[in-house]
């Protein structure tokens, strides 16, 4: 046994976290730890690699077994280059070299020495113990593995981003092989390939392995146990999380029937007492009633901490069927392409999931298809009647209350209308009077989603939508966005989001864009048959190029640019008279929305001709590449 936990309690002034815990961990078990956001996962973890002490009860720890912890806000040396970094890793032995080395040249002058001999030995442990001369090819294989290629291994971790800083640190963090390894949200940040590899790492590991996740698949894919932190406690079942499920569920209606039976029991005995305690004849049955009574412990109802959500994204307004169009789609930053050549075209009603390696574009291209930039070549267009909800990465502070922000953008709600739909998303009693800028990550995107369901887009723009979420919220969004019947275009890693909603997949990899049929193409992409590649269609054979055609090139160029010019601006029009048309005081003057309806109408039909022409222009352009590129 590695620990060994028994009615172990912490808390934090009269806040009471964690009370009563008992369990244990075994060499080879691998176990993850889920609940909800502020159960005390975290401080659990503190407390099992003896970084924190229990006010009560005890943590017992098998003697000399290491311990690995990779924390959420842990800091790496800025100075250090990422593959000194990891030689870190290897300080132990790296000081029983420099040490052995001492010790050889001692044992050359006084070769009797037993305190030398005993030294060396000593010194040899270690170094056999880590496969110290082995490092620089456990190193090099453990950097591939987490994702940083051999010409990243000079950078200076203090340039790395956040999550390049995470994944090198549980890097380093499994090159220590301890005997208990805990980590806090490890998949935090990693894209499907490292996240593949690592659980492909866990399993096989040494010692035991305890992660907190709220990562449904990778919690399927690694664990053999679960511990689920509810009411300050800890209910531990055998299996993954498909496994803890179902047992869940069982125990919950046995202490929900047990409770029942109390609850019955008590009341007869009370019917007993009330109808017997005053006649003289049956007084004393009565009495012994009565402590029976006060001996009977009710059973308490099952702790719903998880607070399963139930809400549902809808809308009103059923656009046109090519609700997305992308032509020619190129997107540059700086000398690096991360999008090349894309056409696609989203249909009314469609799902589409962008995925790929970190730092391959994905957020980029979304933002260029959701109208915040413009990409550097081609063009994106929103179909007519697209009525577009957007929910990024990074939610950005705000000011005021939780019910502020709904009764700000709704003010004919009534107060209950208010609370009943924040209740929805998980902010029920005192939750919606907090102030906005005291919520975290997971309150900030629940507080969007609240706000996008009163919106009613008929195509939602999602950014890695189940960040910050605890399991079981991220579970009731995976419900909402597979029912919802509108159009769905989002960035994910979440791979149990991506094959619950079963749609295709645009992968992005080194500026190629492959279009996978669903999840489960891709996650065999390597075993199976190649995708096909999202591209152009094929150009025709090219004839002679001359200069007619060079100057009638030039004149297609620029006008490409100023038609895109125009239908950017009659863009921004048709947004901006669509918000006057939801203003309450222009609904309020008949006269001045059937103006506005017919200039609406008269920009769109305006834009449309110039789409017509833009594409007419493209087909010339490629036509005047093709003759150039083929001419003598």
């Amino acid at each position: 046994m590695l620990i060994e936990l028994q009615d172990l309690g912490k808390s934090f002034g009269e806040h009471e976290v964690l009370r009563g815990i008992t369990a244990s961990v075994e060499k080879g078990d691998r176990i993850g730890i889920i609940g909800a956001n502020g159960t005390g996962k975290t401080t659990l973890l503190r407390i099992l690699c003896n970084q924190s002490q229990p006010d009560t009860g005890s943590a017992d720890f098998a003697a000399g077994a290491t311990c690995g912890y990779l924390e959420q806000t842990a800091h790496l040396d800025p100075e250090l280059t990422i593959y000194d970094t990891m030689k870190e890793s290897f300080r132990p032995a790296l000081d029983a070299m420099a040490r052995l080395e001492t010790l050889q040249k001692q044992l050359a002058k006084a070769p009797e020495d037993p305190e030398i001999t005993a030294g060396i030995e000593q010194c040899t442990s270690i170094i056999d113990a880590m496969d110290a001369y082995n490092m620089d090819t456990q190193i090099r294989k453990m950097l591939s593995g987490m994702g940083f290629p051999a010409d990243t291994w000079q950078k200076r971790a203090g340039v790395l981003s956040g999550g390049e800083q995470t994944r090198l640190r549980l890097a380093g963090l499994l090159l220590r092989q301890p005997d208990i390894l805990i980590l806090d949200e490890p998949t935090n940040h990693l894209d499907i390939e490292t996240m593949s590899w690592l659980e492909s790492y866990l399993k096989t590991c040494r010692g035991a392995v305890l992660v907190v996740s709220h990562d449904r698949y990778f919690l399927d894919a690694v664990c053999t146990k679960i511990w689920e932190l509810r009411g300050k406690t800890i209910q531990v079942y055998k299996g993954n999380y498909s496994a803890y499920l179902p047992q869940r569920q069982a125990a919950d209606e046995r202490q929900r029937k047990q409770r029942e039976a109390d609850l019955e029991k008590a009341a007869k005995l009370q019917d007993y007492i009330d109808r017997n305690l005053v006649r003289a004849s049956t007084t004393k049955m009565a009495q012994s009633r009565r402590k029976q009574l006060e001996k009977l412990e009710i059973t308490e109802a099952p702790i719903d901490e998880a607070r399963d959500l139930n809400f549902r994204f809808e809308y009103d307004i059923e656009p046109y069927d090519e609700l997305v169009t992308m032509k020619h789609v190129c997107i540059r930053i700086g000398e690096r392409t991360l999008v090349k050549d894309l056409d696609y075209v989203v249909h009314r009603g469609d799902k589409l999931v962008i995925a790929g390696p970190n730092g391959t574009g994905k957020s980029t291209l979304l933002q260029v298809l959701d109208g915040k930039r413009r990409p550097s070549s081609g063009m994106v267009r929103l179909g007519g009647g697209a009525r577009a909800g957007i929910f990024t990465q990074q939610q950005a502070r705000r000011f005021g209350r939780v019910i502020d922000a709904i009764w700000d953008k709704y003010p004919r709600f009534t107060e209950l209308e208010v609370r009943s739909h924040l209740a929805r998303f998980g902010f029920r009693g005192e939750e919606v009077f907090k102030d906005c800028a005291s919520l975290s990550g997971g309150e900030l995107a629940r507080l969007r989603f609240a706000e996008l369901s009163l919106e009613r887009p008929n195509l939602m723009f999602l950014d890695e939508p189940t960040n910050h979420l605890d399991i079981y919220v991220r579970e009731s969004l995976t419900q909402a966005l597979a029912a919802y019947t509108g159009t769905l275009l989002l960035v994910t890693h979440d791979r149990y989001l991506m094959q619950t909603l079963g749609c295709p997949i645009l992968y992005l990899e080194d500026g190629d864009t492959t279009l996978y049929r669903d999840f489960a193409a891709l996650r065999d992409k390597d075993n199976a048959q190649p995708a096909q590649p999202v591209q152009t269609e094929q150009k025709p054979v090219r004839q002679a190029y001359g200069k007619e055609q060079r100057r009638r090139r030039a004149e297609v160029r620029a006008r490409i640019k100023a038609v895109e010019t125009q239908i950017e601006e009659l863009g921004a029009h048709i947004v901006e008279l669509e918000n006057e048309l939801n203003d309450p005081e222009v609904l309020r003057d008949h006269i001045q929305v059937r103006e506005k309806c017919d200039d609406l109408e008269d920009t769109r039909f305006h834009q449309q001709e110039l789409f017509d022409e833009w594409e007419k222009l493209l087909e010339e352009q490629e036509q005047f590449e093709a003759e150039e590129n083929t001419s003598d």
